[in-house]
């Protein structure tokens, strides 16, 4: 019993000590305040509105603030998280999810590829996402969303996990994007990315999603954290260099603790 809860203190504080560190963009009536949590998990706050996209509770949630609006891109438990909702959520809130996430949280409103609609005055458009090359794990198209939220006049992408499919190159007017640096699944890896990026240019690009060892040991954290054997800072450089010059802004947001590769 004492070893489970020092490894929960440990998983608690290590958490804690990644992301949670804000940035701002500039909005038509005050600055968009923008917090990442853990892997996908980020907070958006505007006007006295907040967002919550893919809350997870093996994150730090004890400065997140409660939601007007939850969205939830896929089903599995780093993205829907029923705990992480029922902390975060508002009396009342929307949850904006997908089909396959309904199936196991009926609470919500399904936007499917394609739809849009507006929740807590707030427009959301569902975009594809979705893999194109074989491989384990697969998102089958219409399974996932990527989201485009606009607020105080800017235009707000979490791409979701999946590849640069038509859907996400066709965007347009996007001031700030989070996309996935799906490692070590090697589908979107930094060049891909960056590539991806420049058919939509984004004002300001995030990366998220690319610890894919740390979150699966967050699910069940028994012994010390997996070494980051994919040297994350020389990917994420690779990633800096392929954009320099294209005139968008990259913002590294720490989503997860720093480890050593040994």
């Amino acid at each position: 019993m004492r070893l489970f809860l020092w490894v929960m203190v440990a998983v608690t504080y290590a958490v804690s000590a990644a992301a949670q560190s804000s940035s701002r963009v500039s909005a038509e009536d005050g600055d968009i305040v923008i917090t990442p949590i853990i892997h996908s998990s980020a907070q958006v706050e505007y006007a006295g509105k907040v967002i919550q996209v893919d809350p997870w509770s093996v994150g730090d949630l004890s400065q997140s603030k409660r939601a007007d609006l939850i969205l939830i891109t896929d089903d599995p438990g780093h993205h829907l998280d029923p705990d992480a909702i029922a902390q975060l959520r508002k009396p009342g809130a929307p949850v904006v999810l997908t089909a396959t996430a309904y199936e196991r949280f009926s609470d919500g409103t399904v936007l499917s590829n394609g739809e849009s609609g507006v929740f807590a005055d707030i427009r959301v458009e569902a975009v594809g996402a979705y893999d194109m090359t074989p491989g384990r794990p697969f998102h089958p198209r219409g399974e996932a969303n990527g989201y485009v939220v606009t607020v105080g006049g800017k235009r707000l992408f979490f791409s979701g996990v999946g590849q640069c499919v038509p859907e996400i190159q066709a965007l347009q007017s996007i001031d700030v994007a989070f996309m996935p640096m799906n490692l070590p699944v090697d589908r979107m890896r930094p060049i891909p990315v960056a590539e991806c990026v420049k058919t939509f240019r984004p004002k300001v690009v995030y990366l998220n999603h690319y610890d894919q060892p740390y979150a699966r040991w967050l699910t069940n954290p028994q012994g010390d954290p997996p070494a980051d054997a994919q040297d994350t800072p020389a990917t994420i450089r690779a990633f800096q260099q392929a954009i320099a010059g294209e005139g968008i802004e990259f913002r590294d947001a720490g989503w997860y603790p720093s480890r050593s590769g040994r």
